[in-house]
């Protein structure tokens, strides 16, 4: 499988909430990095990552318009939302994949969350 297929089963995987299918095409060393900068290593510690994710935002969708390709490193660029507490948000996004030997080694997202965080900080109160 090439690696653009790879990158359309991953995003075909988080559409679906398929947290069996994301650890499939995972890399066991797997490094995932949020807009922050924080960081996830671990395909088992990612899967408990989206298991959370996808039950905090329910109907968690991205859509991934442009994509371009440089050795295993892709860059695509698009749109992700859904709804957090009953509020929708829908935010430009890119991500970086690294994508070597059949498996996703690396998901990195560049976005401004400021919706999300903005929805989450209305919970405390």
């Amino acid at each position: 499988m090439n690696a653009h297929e790879i990158l359309r089963q991953w995003i075909s995987a988080i559409n679906a909430h398929d947290v069996s299918a994301l650890g499939a095409l995972m890399a066991p060393d797997h490094v995932f990095v949020d807009s922050l900068g924080n960081r996830v290593t671990g395909s088992k510690s990612m899967e408990a990552g989206w298991r959370g994710y996808f039950a905090m935002c329910p109907d968690y969708w991205i859509r991934g318009d442009h994509a371009l390709a440089e050795g295993e490193t892709m860059l695509i660029a698009g749109e992700a939302g859904g709804t957090i507490d009953g509020v929708s948000w829908r935010i430009p996004v890119a991500w970086k994949a690294v994508i070597r030997g059949g498996h996703v080694v690396g998901w990195q997202v560049f976005a401004d969350n400021k919706p999300v965080y903005e929805i989450l900080g209305k919970r405390g109160k």
